[in-house]
């Protein structure tokens, strides 16, 4: 997969991915990167917290040279508050900053942030602008379809925030209303990238390496960017990019190769948060990892049930370390 740039950032590839409260953190995205994900994202940022100098916020920020490049995402309505923050952490090892503008979170809705922004194109301009004034990083946008189907304003609102400075754009081609239901519609990614000269990052339903090819086909997106379909899943990267470069989709993970992989993701969840908040984060990712395997919701029960590292790791012994199902594939097809 061929390279491109944003703002003068080299992107190595077209995956890129997104960004998810709560599953992004640091050792999700090392496990994504080591799978060929292009670029990465931190999870959503509140400028807010950033300029109180929250201590949970700086975890959230921090982030490891094996990473670049990584985009670190703040979410606020407040030109001077977002731009104040931008200039705070600057400095810190990330690559841009991405502001978010299409999250549907009623809590982040109903302050004026995430996808309210979509009805508010002056005020998110302001925002653009007021970072783009007080950093030298690049900065980019996320943005949804429209806030509903009665206003679906992707296209223009994305020429706004190229006119602002922005240097890309990724569109989550859903409205705010539909949240995450629905299909997609690709043809406003389509529109968009007709819009604007800057990179644009074209998100939703993108599940397979098929799926980025027709939509970078569809769309003349520069990148597709995957989210949901990469809990539990950091393999779809390099499911993509084999696929980009040679039309083939490589043989899925074995029970044993998913066992492993929570194993390591144990680990470093363990490192970074202690294994009482780990071992209780990991009960998600657990159940993301072993979706449609064989005695799936056995593990899924037991592993709400464990306590310690060692107890997650007799039970990926005992129930995932060998083809439990004999197909050879640790996930349906």
């Amino acid at each position: 997969m061929t390279e491109f740039k944003i703002g003068g950032v080299v992107i190595p590839n077209r995956t890129a991915l997104g960004p998810m409260a709560g599953v992004t953190d640091l050792s999700f995205r090392v496990l994504c990167k080591e799978q060929g994900a292009g670029l990465l994202y931190t999870e959503m940022v509140s400028a807010k917290a950033i300029t109180y100098r929250n201590r949970n916020t700086e975890k959230l920020i921090r982030t490891e040279p094996f990473e670049h490049p990584i985009a670190l995402q703040l979410f606020g309505s407040d030109p001077d508050i977002v731009a104040e923050a931008a200039a705070m952490i600057e400095s810190d090892s990330f690559d841009f900053f991405d502001l978010n503008m299409g999250c549907p979170v009623p809590k982040v809705v109903n302050n004026g942030e995430g996808s309210a922004l979509m009805k508010d194109p002056g005020r998110a301009s302001s925002i653009v602008a007021a970072i783009v004034k007080r950093v030298r990083k690049p900065v980019t946008v996320k943005i949804r379809k429209g806030f509903d189907d009665a206003h679906v304003n992707a296209p223009e609102f994305a020429k706004a925030m190229e006119q602002a400075g922005a240097s890309a754009v990724a569109v989550h081609a859903r409205t705010r209303e539909q949240y995450y239901s629905g299909r997609a519609d690709w043809d406003v990614i389509r529109q968009v990238k007709e819009s604007v000269s800057i990179p644009v990052i074209g998100n939703g339903d993108i599940t397979c390496g098929p799926d980025a090819k027709r939509m970078m086909e569809e769309t003349g997106c520069d990148s597709v960017m995957v989210a949901r379909a990469a809990r539990g899943n950091p393999w779809i990267f390099r499911e993509i990019g084999a696929y980009l470069e040679t039309g083939k989709i490589p043989d899925r993970p074995a029970p044993s190769e998913i066992g492993s992989m929570i194993l390591r993701q144990a680990q470093m969840e363990i490192r970074d948060k202690g294994e009482y908040t780990a071992l209780r984060e990991m009960r998600k990712h657990v159940a993301w990892y072993t979706a449609g395997m064989h005695g799936a919701a056995a593990i899924r029960r037991l592993a709400c049930e464990i306590t310690n590292y060692t107890e997650l790791e007799q039970l990926v012994s005992e129930r995932m370390m060998r083809d439990t199902d004999g197909s050879g594939s640790g996930r349906r097809t």
